[in-house]
């Protein structure tokens, strides 16, 4: 029984150590330099591992993505009272505030705009899925159509997406100052003011 647990927290803190190495990677080096030797290299371990414990290095990728990006690791925990429309507000600052500051985030939406490929293609139907759950529940709990909410939903997060990716290289944007905390006060008021015009 002890050996059982010990070969469990050294499974886990394997994981974890290749799972740090995947993003010290991405991050230093770029997503075109991830591979099964050096992860290995980095998390000073066989890379036999990373087959044993994600199968392939597609998954691993796809496994530390899946734990940075927004929406994957967004809980569908929604209130069931009149909170809703203040959790759809928050859920859309959320999503401003950490792609903000999320350089690995703002990579891999660049990253999956310009390739296509295994890992990609995964992502893209982990956050598909989780998206139409999302919307479902929305779509529930607000008794509006779920075609109604998927389009809203689409429309506010790509745009929040595109803004600040833009920013990088673009400070203005209609009078909006990209690059400031003001200026994205003033896009998620404007957000808010959408949210309470759809919800009410």
């Amino acid at each position: 029984m002890i050996e059982s647990i010990n070969n469990e927290k050294d499974r886990e803190s394997t994981e974890k150590k290749l799972l740090e190495a995947v993003g010290e990677i991405i991050i230093k080096h770029g997503f075109d330099k991830v591979g099964i030797n050096a992860i290995a290299s980095k998390a000073g371990v066989s890379k036999v591992l990373i087959y044993r414990y994600f199968g392939s290095i597609d998954n691993i990728i796809v496994e530390y993505l899946s734990q940075n990006d927004f929406w994957l690791s967004f809980s569908v925990d929604f209130p069931k009272d009149e909170n809703l429309k203040g959790f759809i507000k928050k859920m859309f600052r959320d999503q401003i505030i950490q792609l903000r500051s999320s350089k690995l985030e703002q990579e891999l939406y660049r990253w999956e705009l310009t390739n296509h490929n295994g890992v990609i293609e995964k992502l893209r139907l982990k956050r598909e899925a989780k998206g139409i759950t999302l919307i479902t529940i929305i779509s529930q709990l607000a008794k509006y159509p779920q075609e109604e909410v998927a389009a809203i939903a689409t429309l506010l997060s790509a745009a929040i997406s595109y803004l600040v990716l833009l920013s990088d290289n673009c400070s203005m944007y209609n009078g909006i100052d990209l690059q400031s905390d003001k200026g994205w006060n003033q896009l998620a008021l404007g957000i808010d003011l959408l949210v309470d015009k759809w919800y009410d």
